[in-house]
């Protein structure tokens, strides 16, 4: 199983802490890759909250004893002191990130941006710019730059903004249109490192370009190409962390054979080069 976590000032225990209205305690990512399953049982909950993202696979939770399945682009809460019960299986391929989060006006943020936890899941869709948010705050945690707990607080605020415009944006869609964009955006994530036509591909499946593309960027908040960009960089960024391969291997690996081009667009995309990211993560 990978797994990849940070902690606030390495405190490794549960944080409660009201001194300010947001704060970050801790973040990471799970991929089970390797154990047969990973199991959380927490009968008495947490005091701090708990937020869970399946941002590929499926997950299982099991909510007043009835299992849900709960599949990619879903987003499961837990409040302090609710019980937890959930489970991963190699075998569904898991990918999740989690957060732990406390402060003075957590249910007022959450209430603000409606976010309201009912059922405790909310499909909130897979938007490449989650992962890249929590991948944000992790390295954040991890480095402790000057000032980084306040910025912690503002990318978790980022990430309820997207939630809260992506259930907004879901409420003015029918099951059609949602089913074609998520369609679209399973296709996208399966072959976001050949080249991929968007002219061609909403023609295969008798869309206007137009409809497509507005229908599109209104529900994931970003254009075809500019998803299947993030699809790439964060793609990239994997495999910076997680192989010796070479900025070359890794540029082919997502999609380009120059390997110049994808430097730019890398740099630009992540603020920093290739070479210093992997510097960076390996420290």
């Amino acid at each position: 199983m990978y797994v990849n976590a940070a902690y606030l000032n390495n405190h490794l225990s549960e944080v409660v802490d009201r001194s300010k209205p947001l704060i970050v305690t801790s973040c990471g990512n799970y991929r089970v890759k390797t154990r047969e399953k990973v199991e959380t049982n927490r009968p008495k909950g947490r005091k701090d909250y708990q937020l869970l993202y399946i941002s590929s696979g499926k997950a299982h939770f099991f909510i007043d004893d009835k299992e849900k399945t709960v599949t990619a682009g879903h987003i499961i809460v837990y409040e302090p002191d609710e019980p937890q019960y959930y489970v991963y299986y190699r075998e569904d391929k898991t990918d999740v990130y989690w957060i732990h989060f406390t402060g003075s006006e957590v249910e007022k943020i959450l209430d603000y941006y409606n976010i309201h936890i009912e059922g405790n899941i909310l499909n909130i869709g897979t938007s490449p710019d989650y992962q890249w948010l929590f991948g944000q705050i992790i390295q954040e945690l991890q480095l402790c730059r000057p000032r980084y707990e306040e910025l912690l607080s503002l990318l978790l605020g980022n990430i309820f903004i997207l939630i809260s415009r992506n259930i907004e944006n879901r409420q003015k869609f029918s099951d059609a249109m949602e089913k074609e964009i998520t369609f679209a955006m399973h296709h996208f994530r399966k072959n976001y490192n050949t080249e991929i036509n968007i002219d061609e591909y909403a023609k295969s499946r008798n869309l206007s370009v137009c409809w497509f593309i507005r229908c599109f960027k209104q529900l994931t908040g970003q254009t075809p190409l500019q998803y299947i960009l993030s699809l790439r960089m964060l793609n990239a960024q994997s495999l910076l962390e997680n192989t010796d391969y070479s900025i070359t291997e890794v540029a082919s690996q997502v999609g380009y054979e120059n390997s110049l081009y994808f430097s730019r667009l890398f740099h630009k995309h992540a603020g920093i080069a290739p070479k210093e990211y992997r510097k960076k993560r390996s420290i």
